[in-house]
């Protein structure tokens, strides 16, 4: 028995058995894509409605009177909600909560953008596995003369790698958009909650 031809047919089984998966990997991949583009898009327009602060509206912003977007109109809510708990606890335990409120917020939101993260990995690795595997039987049947096979794994193996950049690049560019969003957020959050807390609660010590 020939040891070495023993191994390759088991690798080929493995590696041809690995190619549905990998397709219905590609696919939700691509549907969890459509899904983060959809809310990507309905976060774009609120922002575009809602525009940038410029200095002027500062003031209406510190004292609760211009309208922030979700993201942050739902953490000052949680604050409020802290601020109104002010009798029978100190200032220095309101403000650990206001604090700890701060930093959850921040890991609530970014623990959103690792889907997208997952993503960018995914997509190209799964449409790399799915173009390899049909073109190793695409191969294997060029070698027969039997050139339809040859076709028919040719299209598969292109359209996978097409969809897997598409999915990889795609997620790419939200994140990164997403990630510059929520870092101006959590900036403007933090100068928003502090001075909210120090109105109610006195300065920070």
């Amino acid at each position: 028995m020939n040891f070495g031809a023993f191994i390759q047919s088991i690798l080929y089984l493995i590696s041809s058995s690995l190619l549905y998966p990998a397709m219905i990997v590609l696919l939700i991949s691509f549907m969890g894509l459509v899904v983060a583009l959809g809310a990507f898009l309905a976060e774009w327009a609120e922002r575009a409605r809602l525009k940038e602060p410029d200095p002027d509206d500062w003031p209406g912003i510190l004292r609760g009177r211009r309208r922030l977007n979700h993201f942050m109109g739902e953490a000052l809510g949680d604050l409020e909600g802290i601020l109104d708990r002010k009798n029978g606890k100190n200032s220095a335990a309101l403000w650990s909560e206001v604090d700890r409120l701060w930093r959850t917020t921040g890991r609530k939101h970014k623990k959103k953008l690792d889907f997208l993260k997952v993503l960018v990995r995914m997509g190209p690795s799964t449409g790399l596995i799915a173009t390899l595997i049909p073109m190793s039987t695409g191969l294997a049947a060029l070698s027969q003369g039997d050139m339809t096979r040859l076709s028919a794994d040719l299209v598969v193996a292109f359209t996978a790698t097409i969809v897997g950049l598409a999915v990889g690049v795609t997620a790419f560019v939200l994140y990164s958009v997403r990630s510059r969003w929520l870092e101006g957020d959590l900036e403007v959050l933090e100068l928003v909650m502090t001075s909210r807390a120090e109105a109610r609660l006195g300065p920070q010590e």
